[in-house]
């Protein structure tokens, strides 16, 4: 499973809104600056997280975004799904029971992926904006020699 840069964007996006919680609206401009990603981009995905009620927008000088709510109170699936991310980890249509084989057969490795998928799908709704924005994940593990 690979999270595109919609959902990679909008969590740095609103990472670094976070960041500034308390501060004035934050203009996309800002975060577009600091986080390297484009204006235009940024604007789609904040016109998404506002209808969904993830941001709030203010208008005029002084103008931008605000959380909608505290960072502690938002989760990173909350943002990736407000994007419209799908968090797909088969092939399978998501019909009840039809499966990815032309017959409509699940794969042999249909539970192993749907079970990863769910396990991302918790890990996801685990962590929320304010743990990422303070650093409180837990550090990578060394890999093994």
């Amino acid at each position: 499973m690979r999270l595109s840069t919609k959902g990679r964007y909008a969590v740095m996006a609103m990472t670094d809104l976070a960041r500034r919680d308390g501060e004035r609206a934050v203009a996309l401009a800002d975060i577009a600056a600091r986080q390297e990603i484009s204006l235009a981009y940024l604007e789609q995905l904040f016109a998404r997280l506002r209808r969904e009620g993830l941001v709030i927008s203010a208008r005029g000088p002084g103008g931008g975004y605000r959380l909608a709510r505290p960072a502690a109170k938002t989760t990173i699936a909350d943002i990736v799904v407000a994007v419209d991310e799908p968090l797909r980890t088969t092939r399978c249509s998501g019909e009840a029971h039809k499966g990815c084989m032309t017959k409509g057969e699940r794969c042999l490795t249909h539970d192993l992926w749907d079970e990863m998928g769910r396990r991302i799908r918790d890990y996801l709704a685990s962590v929320t904006l304010d743990d990422v924005a303070n650093g409180r994940l837990s550090p990578a593990r060394p890999e093994a020699a």
